[in-house]
């Protein structure tokens, strides 16, 4: 048994997201396209000698390494589960902004589960990670797909889908701070639509995912452009140096434009603001990403 192992943890981006309705258990069913991308937290998992799971943040983040965190619950709940009788020392190199829209925090919660499925050889599939990952957060499931899903109910239900890959994307995260909770709450359902008027097929290349994804957007937009003006000075930015496709990711606050080619020169240099933080990557199958 291996010592210790490394695990990359990838962000995500919603594609478009739809929320239907809220459900009887106070989660909502959504609707949404998540696409895998190249912006990735890291994962070191040794085993310690130790009782404990002992957690280590490297990072331009304010999270805490406490039982608080998720990676040291996903890393507990895997030691209660199965019975692990060795402690472990985890390092989380963070990369992707925190509460951003971009599932960073249910990464890493799926990379810990790999990661000691393999230090420990548990032998578990997919499937059955993905259930364990069910119980602490409603997008930890889609981690453990191929990194291209359409995602319904609550987060839980995840049918691969095939779309393309020859694009690039730029993301950017404003200082902000918006409550997943609050956005919910204040989402007006009048704006959504239900799933039966929507009409959306898989994409062979990056024109035909770009017309698909015009006909639906983020239903939490409309209120968030209005509260929070920089998020629409970030779009226009994105839109005036050639996006095909500029949107929301999840509840917030980051924006992303898709690009057939990012142009280079001194509009790409204008995105680069100390009060935006700025990322240029490219949608990837999850596999590809874990180490």
């Amino acid at each position: 048994m291996a010592e210790s192992i490394e695990i990359a943890a990838p962000a995500k981006i919603n594609l478009f997201l739809k929320v239907l309705g809220k459900r009887p258990d106070g989660y909502h069913d959504i609707y949404s396209w998540f696409q895998a991308v190249s912006l990735s937290d890291n994962l070191t998992i040794s085993l310690a000698d130790s009782d404990n799971v002992r957690l280590k943040i490297k990072g331009d983040t304010d999270l805490m390494p406490d039982r608080s965190n998720i990676v040291s619950k996903a890393a507990q709940l895997m030691r209660e589960r199965f019975g692990l009788d060795r402690g472990m020392d985890i390092l989380l190199e963070k990369n992707i902004p925190v509460a951003a829209g971009m599932g960073g925090g249910s990464s890493d919660a799926a990379a810990t589960i790999k990661g000691i499925n393999r230090l420990f050889g548990l032998g578990l599939d997919n499937k059955k990670m993905a259930e364990i990952g069910l119980e602490m957060g409603s997008d930890i499931p889609f981690f453990f797909s191929s990194g291209q899903a359409e995602v319904t109910g609550r987060g839980e239900n995840i049918d691969e889908i095939e779309l393309p890959l020859n694009y690039e994307i730029i993301l950017i995260t404003p200082y902000l701070e918006i409550s997943t909770g609050a956005a919910y709450a204040s989402l007006k359902m009048g704006l959504t639509s239900s799933r039966s008027d929507i009409k959306l097929f898989a994409c062979k290349d990056f024109k035909g995912l770009i017309d698909e994804l015009t006909q639906i957007g983020n239903d939490f937009e409309f209120e968030h452009f209005k509260a929070f003006p920089v998020l629409t000075e970030i779009k226009n930015a994105l839109l005036d140096i050639g996006a095909s496709l500029v949107r929301m990711s999840g509840s917030g606050p980051t924006i992303f434009g898709l690009f057939e080619n990012i142009p280079e020169g001194e509009g790409i240099r204008r995105l680069s603001r100390r009060d935006w933080r700025t990322f240029r990557v490219k949608p990837v199958y999850l596999p590809a990403w874990e180490r």
